[in-house]
């Protein structure tokens, strides 16, 4: 396919996006919603089919479309159905479509349906898709990695907001992303100091139509003695979202271990969450312990520690053998 039909392709549902260069290759820049597997490694086959099974399409592309078309081919010789971007991401670049340079994750849905689609941008800033639906979590553009919204990424269908901090609101982050459709959705003080959005407390939810992916709004605060003021209980928010089935995404906030905590798995009636983003910067959120703490109360699938800037995490996939552990560049 040329860049605009492989643009019109890749974005629809049931399509997996496929690099298949090399990770350097990858870290340069790529198309949004990208995964990296190297199809010069062995096992690659192997690699996709532990993340999609066969009735979603593979949208694959290399640098010029050599490694695409190989690759192509012999997934199609597995059984799987292939699109291949002609000239590669070469050609992509040329014809000015969005790409970027931060880490994809996939989180299998099961039953065949979508995965969710996680892009890791930044610190508090994340973005969480499914079903081609976007939701953008803290968008801030100047912290750490300058992020061009408005460039990097298409106009998200909804913007979660957790708390007014300048390192997760950012009014002209928000405004680049959104259209006239975008759903805002924010604690009172982050809305007093934007001027507009739909206030959430803690225990209030949202549905956000048509997808029918709701949104509940829990506690987060810091607990330590002398940490209190940098996030007062019952101000901030985090968000527990729920896709479909059991596909479900915890984003924690900024926050200690708090004992509202357990209460998370209850509220997905016990159905383990798919993924968590729990933050690690003491002392403003969790010590290393604490997110111990916290990921056996939530008790996450998969567990991205997000927020950490300088705590050592190299120890903490070690502790948490229950669960999958990805340790991402989150600064």
């Amino acid at each position: 396919m040329t860049p605009d039909e492989f643009e019109k392709a890749y974005i629809a549902q049931g399509t997996v996006t496929i690099d298949v260069r090399s990770a350097d290759e990858y870290a340069q820049g790529h198309l949004y919603h990208a995964i990296n597997i190297d199809w010069q490694k062995n096992g690659f086959i192997d690699e996709i089919s532990k993340l999609v099974n066969k009735d979603m399409t593979l949208a694959i592309y290399c640098r010029s479309g050599k490694r695409s078309a190989a690759a192509a081919e012999a997934l199609s010789d597995a059984g799987y159905k292939v699109i291949n971007l002609v000239g590669g991401y070469t050609a992509w670049a040329e014809a000015g479509k969005i790409s970027n340079t931060y880490q994809v994750e996939y989180i299998p849905s099961g039953g065949g349906s979508d995965p969710l689609v996680i892009t890791l941008i930044k610190h508090g800033s994340i973005e969480l898709s499914y079903k081609g639906y976007s939701i953008q979590v803290d968008p801030v553009s100047g912290y750490g990695k300058n992020t061009d919204f408005s460039k990097e990424f298409p106009k998200a269908d909804a913007i979660l907001i957790t708390h007014e901090h300048g390192d997760h609101l950012d009014k002209n982050a928000i405004l680049a992303l959104s259209s006239d459709k975008t759903e805002i959705l924010l604690n009172a003080k982050s809305q007093q100091q934007i001027g507009f959005g739909r206030i959430l407390a803690n225990g209030d939810h949202f549905t956000l139509s048509p997808v029918g992916i709701i949104v509940e709004a829990v506690p987060a605060y810091n607990t330590t003695a002398g940490r209190e003021q940098f996030h007062p209980k019952g101000n901030g928010n985090g968000y527990l979202i729920h896709f479909w089935g059991t596909l479900s995404a915890y984003v924690a906030g900024d926050t200690e271990d708090i004992p509202e905590m357990v209460d998370i798995p209850k509220m997905r009636q016990n159905m383990r969450i798919s993924v968590a983003f729990l933050p690690v910067n003491q002392p403003y959120t969790m010590t290393v312990d604490q997110c111990v703490n916290a990921a056996r109360m939530v008790n996450p699938e998969v567990l991205i520690p997000y927020h950490f800037s300088q705590t050592d995490l190299s120890g903490l996939a070690d502790r948490l053998p229950e669960m999958k552990v990805l340790l991402r560049d989150m600064q």
